[in-house]
């Protein structure tokens, strides 16, 4: 048995569990999200007891001083030396990586070349990197490449269509993201609900500050909204998806800031954060929404709508659809998000909601549909952390 850390660095969070091996048994995890507020949140969880702490959390570096410093404090390991393995969650492996691989030299010059397809999450994937190395430099470190997964789809679905002399010089096709987090949805799926049958069509919904949908069959991805980078796809906390790219020349004709700059804002300044006025954290819009502002009503309406497109376009895509999972930090813990979306594509794919159920799954798993609903939907959350640790542990019995 050993320990291994799972370490899953979002663009404004951080989850973490702490693993015994193979058992797959959690010794402790937890979170920290709102990074970036003064009001951000810390939380750890072990032995049946949970610490809470709101403060200021500026940046990854001190989130994860926060994770590790806890570990001791709360007596979840005597030293460091314990923890054998750790493995980061990096999202973009570009042409490089289609499978987990050892965190080294190589590895950490290969993600420093693919900043630009992940301004949001490659930074924080090496500072995580770094942080955890240099308390942990015994450790065996992985990365586990949110890519892989998408790597079966077909080129009428990864290709653009540009001039193909870019797709073949630079690269520049469709890798998707959250394909950890797909491939467990799909897995857990196809071994608890679907008695092993991976030909079942499932189209799997990681909807989180970050966001993107998955078209499954055969237990592979078919299809996936997020592109060439994080920015693709549907509407997120503060990236705009997908929009039509005259607006990028547009807004730089028009505003005389550099293209960078409305780059900048199309990662960092759009989405909810940029419809509403508000706020990056959906929790913050609906509140606003409740109390009549518009804006942020309309920015819960624009994002439902893009998801509800996106699913329209798997199922035709599958050929059809068996069953619809909701999962990630949004529609995991929010019956009323879900909602939105359920009310935009329950009549074209005759979906039948309990909705006693919905109101119920909060942060748990379960079915929300009814007796004769003709497309399942689930909640599941995630675990892209268990995936991390099983790469974990192959990598410390060195069969990664």
């Amino acid at each position: 048995m050993i320990k291994c850390m799972a370490v899953n660095a979002g663009s404004s969070s951080i989850k973490y569990k702490l693993f015994e091996m193979p058992e797959e048994k959690v010794i402790c995890e937890g979170l920290v999200e709102r990074i970036g507020h003064e009001d951000a949140h810390f939380r750890i969880k072990y032995n049946g007891t949970k610490h809470d702490d709101y403060l200021p959390i500026m940046d990854h570096k001190v989130g994860v001083k926060l994770i590790l410093e806890a570990l001791i404090k709360d007596g979840i390991v005597k030293s460091y030396d314990e923890i054998k393995a750790v493995g980061h969650r990096v999202v973009q492996g570009g042409k490089y990586f289609s499978k987990s691989a050892y965190f080294n030299e190589d590895t950490e010059e290969k993600i420093t070349k693919l900043i630009p397809l992940d301004p949001l999450h490659a930074p924080a994937h090496l500072m995580g990197f770094h942080a955890f190395k240099e308390v942990l430099p015994e450790a065996v470190t992985i990365a586990v490449f949110d890519t892989a997964f998408h790597q079966s789809m077909a080129p009428e679905d990864y290709l653009y269509p540009i001039p193909y002399e870019y797709t073949e010089k630079y690269d520049c096709r469709r890798y998707g993201a959250h394909g950890t987090s797909h491939q467990y949805l799909a897995n857990k799926a196809i071994k608890d609900y679907f008695h092993g049958d991976a030909s079942k069509r499932i189209i799997t919904l990681h909807l989180g500050s970050g966001a993107s949908l998955c078209a499954i069959k055969d237990g592979k991805c078919v299809a996936t909204s997020m592109g060439l980078t994080p920015l693709g796809g549907v509407m997120m906390g503060t990236r705009c998806g997908d929009i039509d790219p005259s607006v990028y020349y547009y807004l730089v004709e028009k505003t005389g800031k550099s293209s960078a700059e409305i780059y900048d804002e199309l990662n960092k300044k759009s989405g909810f954060l940029g419809v509403s006025g508000i706020s990056n954290d959906t929790r913050d819009v609906l509140s606003a929404a409740e109390k009549g502002d518009e804006r942020a009503m309309n920015s819960i309406r624009l994002w439902a709508r893009r998801v509800a497109d996106f699913v329209g376009s798997y199922t035709v895509r599958l050929g059809g659809v068996d069953m619809i999972i909701f999962s990630a930090g949004i529609t995991e813990n929010s019956p009323t998000f879900r909602k939105f979306i359920l009310d935009d594509i329950s009549e074209a794919l005759k979906i039948k909601v309990d909705w006693a159920k919905n109101d119920l799954l909060i942060g748990k798993e379960g079915e929300i549909t009814a007796e004769g609903s003709q497309v399942r939907v689930l909640v599941i959350p995630t675990d892209e952390e268990v995936m991390i640790a099983r790469d974990c542990f192959s990598a410390f019995e060195g069969k990664l």
